[in-house]
C-alpha cells in the first residue's frame, strides 16, 4: 500500500508540475499572440458628399471621438458633418471674396491650416472641438478659430499655387510658390515681460525659384525648406539666416522615371514620406555624418503594384496609409516596415483618405461620396525585423539594435529590439559561469575525493549555506560596495589572477620540501586549512600593491589607460562586477551537485583502479570524472539556468543599460531584469506590455532549450560511461 501510494503521489506531483509549466507557457502565448494578429478594417457608414456643390475636398479629417468629420472644400469653405451619417452640422464660409488657389495643413496635431489666394494673401485657421455634457450626454461643437486674426497675412504679389507653413511658440514660417516666383515670410513672436503684450515682427525674403514645383515642405525646426519637382528632384534651402538663404543640397527622390505624387511629414516632423506614381513610398530623414553635418538620407521604402493617389499619416504613431488608383488601401508602420492591412475599399474613383486621431477610424472620399471605416490595429510596431534585426531609427547615424520603450514626448519612436536584452542575458551568464565553473568544480573534486571526511562534513554544509543568501543582498553589496572598491583597485583585480595561483603553487612546493616530521603534524586531507591564511595574505598583498602597480605601469591612472589608450569605455557597474557577484551566487549550486556526483561514484571503481596500480590523479581523471560526468554536466547546466534567470544581482550591479558590447567594463540589461523594471510600469494590454511577455516567453524557451540539451547530453554520457 505504501509503494502504491508513493507511486501515485509521485505521478500526480510530477504531472502537476508539468501541467503548471504548460499552463505558464500557454498563458505567455495568450498574451503574446495579439502582437502578430492581422489588423481588421470594416466599413460602418457610406453617404453622399456633404455640400457637394462646394467642390471636392482639399482636406478631410475627423475628431477624436469619430463623431464629427470635417472637410475643406475647393471654394475655401469648411464643412462639418456627422462621420456616421453625413448630416451637415455647420458650414463656415471663407471671409474673403478672392479665389482660393492653394491649401496647406501644418500637421494634423496642431490643426492649423492655411488658404492661399490669387492676390498673394494667406488666411490661417484652426479647427477645434468643444465638448460639453448637457443633460449628461456628450455634445461636440466644432468651431473655426483664427489664431493670427481674421485678417489674412500679405505674403506675395502673385497668385499662390503651392503653400507650406510651420508654426512654433516663437515663430511662424510661410512659404508661397507662384508660377514664376517663390517667397518666404517669417513672423516672429516675442512677449513683452512688462506689458505682457505679444509683439510680432515680420520678415520676408525671395527664395530661388524652381520650375515645375510639385510639393513644398518646411522642416519641423524651421531651419530648412524642401521643394520638389514632379520628376522627384528635391532642392533643400537653408533658411536659418533670412539675410542669406542658401542652397544646401539637391536630392534625387525617385528613380526609373517615376513621378512625384505627394511629400509629407511623418509624426514628429523628422521623416519625409515620398510617394510616386509607381506605387512606392520612401522614407527620408536627416542623418549626421562624421563632421556632424546633417544630410537627408534614404532609409527604407514600401511598394504597391500601381500608382499612389493619396497618403495619410497617423497622428500618434509612426504609421501611414496609402490609397492607390485601384481603390486599395494599405496601412503600414514605418519603423517595423510591417503591412497590417491591404484591402480594396473603393473603386478607381477614390482620391482622398484620412485617419482619425486615434487611428481607429478612416475616412475615404470617392465619386460616390464619403465612406467611414472602423480599424482594429493595436500593435503595428511589432514585426520580426523590429524585434531581432537592426532598425534605422530617426536621429540615428546607422541601423542599430536598440531597446527604448518610453520617452518624454509624444513623437517618440518606440524601439523594441530584444537583441540587446538577449545579448545582455548571455553576457551576464557567460561571465558568471566563467568565474563559478572552475572554482565550483575544482572545489567539488577536492572536497569529494581528496579532503578528509571530518573536514568535508564541515565544509560542504558551509558552502551550501551560501545558497541561502538572498540575491538582493548580494546585488546590494555588489552595487554599493564591491563596484566602487573594484574601480579603485583595478590593478589588484588583475594582478590577483596571476599572483594567487603562483603564490599557492609556490607555497605548495615549499610545503612539500619541509621535513616529514613537520608535514605529518597536519593529517592527510586537512591541507586546505593552512591555505586560508596564504590566500588571505596574497589577496591583501595585491590590494596593498595596487597603487604601486598602477603608478609604475599605468602612470597612476589605470582607468585613464583603459579609456584613452585602449579606447575601451569604462562603467563602474560592469560585467566584471556581475561575474564576481553572480558567480558567488551560482557557485553553491554547481558545487553541491558536482560534489554529490563525484562522491556517489562507487568506491569499488576507485579501489579497483588503485589496486591495478593507478595513482590517485589517474583514477580521478580516467575513472571518477567520466563516471560522474553526467552529474557534473547537469550541475553546470543548472548553474547556467540560475545565472540566466537571475534578476536582482544584474539589476543592481550592472547599470541596467541595454547595450550590445562584449566589453567586460561595460554593463548590460538582461531579460529578467528588464521584466522586473518595466512590467509594473507598462499599460496592461499595450504593445509594450505584450512585448515584455514576449521577452518572458523567450526566457522560458531559452531555459527549455538549455534543459533539454542538458538532459540529452546527460543521457548520452550516462550511456557511454555506464559500463564502468
Amino acid at each position: 500500500m505504501k509503494d502504491k501510494g508513493a507511486t501515485a503521489g509521485i505521478a500526480i506531483g510530477g504531472s502537476s508540475v508539468i501541467l503548471a509549466v504548460l499552463l505558464i507557457c500557454f498563458y505567455l502565448l495568450y498574451e503574446v499572440m495579439p502582437l502578430f494578429a492581422n489588423a481588421e478594417i470594416e466599413q460602418t457608414a457610406q453617404y453622399a458628399m456633404p455640400e457637394q456643390s462646394r467642390g471636392d475636398s482639399y482636406y478631410l479629417t475627423v475628431e477624436e471621438q469619430n463623431e464629427v468629420a470635417m472637410r475643406v472644400a475647393k471654394d475655401g469653405s469648411v464643412v462639418f458633418f456627422s462621420a456616421q451619417d453625413g448630416r451637415v452640422i455647420d458650414v463656415v464660409e471663407t471671409p474673403r471674396a478672392q479665389v482660393v488657389t492653394s491649401f496647406a495643413m501644418e500637421d494634423d496635431t496642431s490643426r492649423i491650416m492655411g488658404l492661399g489666394y490669387e492676390d498673394g494673401q494667406v488666411l490661417l485657421m484652426q479647427h477645434n472641438y468643444k465638448i460639453t455634457y448637457p443633460d449628461g450626454k456628450r455634445k461636440i461643437t466644432p468651431v473655426i478659430d483664427f489664431p493670427f486674426g481674421e485678417e489674412p497675412i500679405y505674403v506675395a504679389n502673385f497668385a499662390i499655387e503651392k503653400l507650406a507653413l510651420r508654426n512654433s511658440e516663437t515663430a511662424l514660417t510661410i512659404v508661397a510658390i507662384g508660377a514664376e516666383q517663390s517667397r518666404l515670410v517669417s513672423i516672429e513672436r516675442e512677449e513683452n515681460f512688462i506689458t505682457e503684450e505679444v509683439e510680432l515682427t515680420q520678415n520676408a525674403v525671395d527664395l530661388p525659384h524652381v520650375d515645375n514645383i510639385q510639393e513644398v515642405l518646411i522642416s519641423g525646426d524651421q531651419r530648412y525648406v524642401y521643394v520638389a519637382t514632379a520628376s522627384g528632384l528635391m532642392t533643400e534651402f537653408d533658411i536659418r539666416d533670412l539675410g542669406e538663404v542658401t542652397l544646401k543640397a539637391e536630392h534625387e527622390l525617385l528613380s526609373d522615371g517615376a513621378e512625384l505624387v505627394s511629400m509629407s511629414y511623418l509624426l514628429g516632423q523628422s521623416s519625409i514620406m515620398v510617394s510616386d506614381n509607381k506605387g512606392k513610398v520612401s522614407q527620408w530623414f536627416n542623418v549626421r555624418d562624421e563632421n556632424n553635418v546633417e544630410n537627408l538620407t534614404f532609409i527604407r521604402d514600401t511598394q504597391q503594384p500601381t500608382s499612389i493617389v493619396s497618403v495619410a499619416m497617423e497622428q500618434r504613431r509612426k504609421g501611414f496609409a496609402t490609397l492607390d488608383d485601384r481603390g486599395v488601401v494599405a496601412i503600414y508602420n514605418a519603423t517595423s516596415t510591417r503591412e497590417v492591412i491591404n484591402e480594396k475599399l473603393s473603386d478607381s474613383s477614390a482620391y482622398l483618405i484620412a485617419f482619425s486621431p486615434r487611428a481607429n477610424g478612416l475616412l475615404l472620399e470617392d465619386s460616390q461620396g464619403v465612406r467611414f471605416f472602423h480599424i482594429e490595429n493595436e500593435h503595428p510596431e511589432v514585426s520580426w525585423s523590429s524585434l531581432w534585426s537592426q532598425v534605422w531609427y530617426e536621429g540615428y547615424q546607422e541601423p542599430t539594435y536598440t531597446w527604448q520603450s518610453s520617452a518624454a514626448n509624444n513623437d517618440f519612436e518606440p524601439k523594441y529590439s530584444l537583441m540587446p536584452l538577449a545579448f545582455g542575458t548571455l553576457k551576464a551568464a557567460f561571465y558568471a559561469m566563467l568565474m563559478a565553473v572552475p572554482l565550483a568544480i575544482c572545489g567539488a573534486i577536492y572536497t569529494a575525493y581528496f579532503m578528509a571526511p571530518n573536514l568535508r562534513r564541515k565544509v560542504k554544509p558551509v558552502i551550501e549555506l551560501m545558497e541561502a543568501l538572498p540575491t538582493v543582498i548580494l546585488g546590494f553589496l555588489a552595487g554599493l560596495f564591491f563596484a566602487p572598491f573594484l574601480e579603485e583597485n583595478l590593478a589588484a583585480a588583475f594582478s590577483i589572477l596571476v599572483v594567487m595561483p603562483i603564490g599557492i603553487l609556490l607555497f605548495a612546493y615549499l610545503w612539500s620540501r619541509l621535513p616529514n616530521q613537520i608535514r605529518w603534524l597536519l593529517p592527510e586531507g586537512w591541507q586546505p586549512l593552512i591555505l586560508i591564511p596564504v590566500v588571505a595574505f596574497l589577496g591583501w598583498f595585491c590590494v596593498a600593491m595596487s597603487p604601486v602597480i598602477e603608478l609604475v605601469m599605468f602612470d597612476g591612472n589605470i582607468r585613464g589607460f583603459i579609456t584613452n589608450d585602449l579606447g575601451i569605455t569604462f562603467d563602474q557597474r560592469n560585467a566584471l562586477v556581475v561575474g564576481f557577484a553572480m558567480g558567488f551566487a551560482v557557485i553553491p549550486t554547481i558545487f553541491s551537485i558536482t560534489e554529490d556526483a563525484i562522491f556517489s561514484v562507487p568506491k569499488a571503481l576507485t579501489q579497483g583502479s588503485l589496486a591495478l596500480g593507478a595513482t590517485y590523479w589517474q583514477t580521478l581523471v580516467r575513472v571518477v570524472m567520466p563516471t560522474a560526468s553526467p552529474g557534473i554536466f547537469s550541475a553546470v547546466m543548472i548553474g547556467m539556468g540560475r545565472a540566466v534567470g537571475e534578476t536582482m544581482i544584474v539589476l543592481m550591479a550592472t547599470g541596467n543599460t541595454p547595450i550590445m558590447d562584449v566589453n567586460i567594463f561595460e554593463g548590460m540589461r538582461t531579460l529578467a531584469a528588464n521584466l522586473a523594471v518595466e512590467v509594473p510600469e507598462s499599460e496592461v494590454g499595450s504593445t509594450h506590455y505584450r512585448i515584455l511577455f514576449l521577452a518572458a516567453f523567450v526566457l522560458f524557451l531559452f531555459t527549455f532549450v538549455v534543459n533539454t540539451l542538458a538532459e540529452t547530453v546527460r543521457q548520452h554520457l550516462r550511456k557511454k560511461y555506464g559500463s564502468l
